[in-house]
């Protein structure tokens, strides 16, 4: 008989479960590979592309025709309690149909208006892809910024372990202060405390980032830290911009959108139809059967029913020249932000790179020389904890304005749409 040995299970699945997220932390995710989830599995992306089918579906819809109408009752019946002299006048029995007619150039400039609707909503999605595209970079290379910061503060904890160790050595040789210790075991727990920040800050980006491409919360896993330093670009035009920049593509979507309603308002002026039969049954036998069948059209252009689609068209006409005018201001703004931001970008471009080839060599090799008077017992641990403090600031200043590049990279490409 078979036994089934649940402990086995549960031991099996924990093992495979503990493989799994091994697997999943050691895995490296790219920025592209990050962009591509956002685009393929963000939640709020996927939301505007059914509300883009649903415009779609909708507009399907829009040369249809309004139901027919089926009516019965009598026609000159007479009232209860009046005399009827003959059999012709008992009145008749009444059945009637209606269908109303709507201008075929109205049903096409309603599905042509409706179409573009979802032309807006497209739009709308790009702006949205736009921003998560830019959150992403964002929290992906501050996580960059951050492990180069770890490396750094593990170097320095290394640093100060070894400093610690080597003045407790020869402190009982009276070849260096109590003092100096404490202020050595003080930066050491400094360098410590930090790296806790990083750690969880480096989990917060890694949070943010499984939001965005609607990945569980508590998956982790690594990141590519080679990434690109931003590079200087060339200043761009108002042309460039307004077919670059989903923003911008929406404003133009709308005034087209705009424009077709004014279209659609504007065929008011024409009229509708409609027809009617009516088949009346007589009472009396001896009475022929007998219908009327009548054509009807609608009277828009009355100067009664013509304010209204007038006041209408009036009131949409202004609204197309305010959404022109808001298009200008925002392509004029746009372009100022891509001006100031690629100055911006090529300045601090050039400071990470005066900390690369200039400060910080500088600064390492003084450290490096005050460390090796204090190996040679010339010199003093306070001298090499001030060094050695330059060396890391330099560092820390550094990576900080690595990061403002890579943020203002970051900008500078959404403003441009990339």
């Amino acid at each position: 008989m078979l036994t089934i040995n649940y402990k086995s299970i549960f031991l099996i699945a924990a093992f495979l479960l503990a493989t799994l997220t091994l697997k999943a932390q050691n895995r490296v995710l790219s920025l592209d590979s990050v962009l591509h989830y956002i685009h393929h599995n963000n939640l709020m992306l996927q939301e505007h592309d059914l509300q883009t089918k649903a415009l779609e579906a909708a507009a399907k819809g829009a040369k249809s025709w309004m139901a027919p109408m089926v009516g019965g009752g009598v026609f000159m019946y007479p009232l209860p309690g009046q005399a009827v002299m003959e059999d012709r006048d008992k009145g008749m029995f009444m059945t009637a149909i209606q269908q109303d007619i709507p201008n075929p150039a109205k049903l096409k400039a309603k599905e042509a208006y409706l179409l573009s609707k979802s032309g807006v909503e497209e739009e709308e999605h790009e702006v949205m892809s736009n921003l998560f595209r830019a959150q992403a970079k964002t929290a992906y290379y501050q996580w960059v910024v951050l492990q180069k910061k770890t490396s750094v503060l593990q170097e320095s904890q290394r640093i100060m372990q070894f400093m610690l160790k080597l003045s407790r050595v020869r402190y009982p040789y009276n070849q260096g202060t109590l003092g100096s210790i404490y202020k050595a075991e003080a930066r050491l727990h400094e360098v410590e405390n930090m790296l806790l920040m990083n750690e969880t800050e480096m989990n917060l980006k890694n949070i943010q980032l499984n939001r965005l491409m609607n990945f569980p919360p508590d998956l982790r896993y690594r990141i590519d830290t080679v990434v690109r330093v931003p590079q200087p670009i060339a200043l761009v035009d108002t042309a460039l911009l307004s077919t670059a920049r989903s923003d911008i593509r929406q404003i133009d979507k709308n005034i087209q959108s705009m424009r077709l309603n004014l279209h659609l308002e504007n065929l008011e002026r024409k009229p509708d139809f409609s027809i009617r039969l009516e088949n009346m049954i007589p009472r009396d036998r001896m009475m022929p059967q007998v219908f009327t069948a009548m054509g009807m059209i609608s009277f828009p252009i009355a100067p009664w029913s013509s304010r209204m689609y007038k006041a209408n068209s009036k009131a949409m006409q202004l609204e197309i020249q305010a959404m022109q005018h808001g298009r200008q201001s925002l392509l004029q703004e746009a372009q100022s932000m891509v001006k100031s931001m690629a100055l911006e970008l090529q300045t601090r471009r050039t400071q990470v790179q005066n900390y690369e080839t200039k400060i910080i060599p500088a600064l390492r090799r003084n450290y490096e020389t005050t460390m090796l008077t204090y190996e040679q017992n010339t010199g003093q641990l306070p001298l090499v904890i001030d060094a050695w403090e330059a060396l890391n600031m330099a560092q820390m200043e550094y990576l900080n304005n690595l990061e403002q590049l890579y943020l203002i990279g970051v900008n500078y490409e959404k403003e441009l749409e990339k």
